[in-house]
């Protein structure tokens, strides 16, 4: 079952920036360009919200900031916990044919916590056992070799198809190879990605989360007020 992108992507946002707007949220996830690689519409993005927050994973708050109402979002208990769940499938999980799930969940790594060794591990091994099962790939001129775990050489199908598979094999190989370096450096600590690790970076001056986070503040003293 395919990760459902969109609900992780505005979960994790309003994890990461909340108490924040609509407007917010989504001049954030359009910077991320995921009309791109994460196939999901930016005008879509309010209505997401709305739904989440009818199920119960976003808390939805009326407040009037200076003379404007606005809505403004906080992950509820639900919503940590669905959170957890998608970014803990995304890391973990492999498929031959989209990687959105993937990307989405490692551009979040630190709201996975102490999860996400764990899931990238067993990403690893997931990523160790699809390849065994596709074909290696072929010298040039010949035909790629029937795969290491199979029953029958003609399942893999025609030639230009077994060549298909062999490219197959070899972005999984490189994704292998990448993930082993960010899992040691991960391990080493030489890759930062919890919270409160020390990234030696931070935004540009102009960066607009600048701005969040003073209307993060802003928000959260209304949000006491009105409780």
């Amino acid at each position: 079952m395919a990760v459902n992108v969109t609900r992780m992507l505005l979960l994790g946002a309003v994890a990461m920036f909340g108490p924040v707007n609509g407007y917010q949220i989504r001049r954030e996830l359009v910077s991320w360009q995921i009309d791109q690689w994460a196939n999901v519409r930016p005008g879509s993005i309010y209505h997401g919200l709305s739904s989440l927050a009818e199920r119960g994973l976003l808390v939805r708050h009326e407040v009037v900031d200076g003379t404007r109402d606005v809505s403004v979002y906080e992950l509820a208990a639900p919503g940590q916990a669905e959170l957890s769940r998608l970014l803990r499938e995304g890391l973990e999980t492999v498929t031959l044919y989209d990687s959105r799930g993937f990307s989405a969940a490692f551009s979040m790594l630190p709201l996975a916590g102490d999860e996400a060794v764990p899931a990238l591990e067993r990403r690893r091994q997931a990523l160790q056992e699809h390849l065994a099962g596709l074909p290696e790939p072929p010298p040039a001129g010949q035909q790629p070799r029937p795969p290491r775990a199979t029953t029958a050489a003609e399942d893999l199908g025609p030639p230009h198809a077994r060549r298909m598979l062999a490219l197959w094999g070899r972005k999984l190989t490189t994704e292998l190879h990448w993930l082993e370096e960010v899992l040691a450096d991960l391990v080493s600590g030489a890759l930062p990605y919890r919270l409160d690790d020390d990234w030696a970076w931070q935004p540009a001056e102009d960066d607009p989360g600048w701005q969040m986070d003073q209307d993060r503040e802003r928000y959260r003293r209304l949000l006491e007020q009105q409780r």
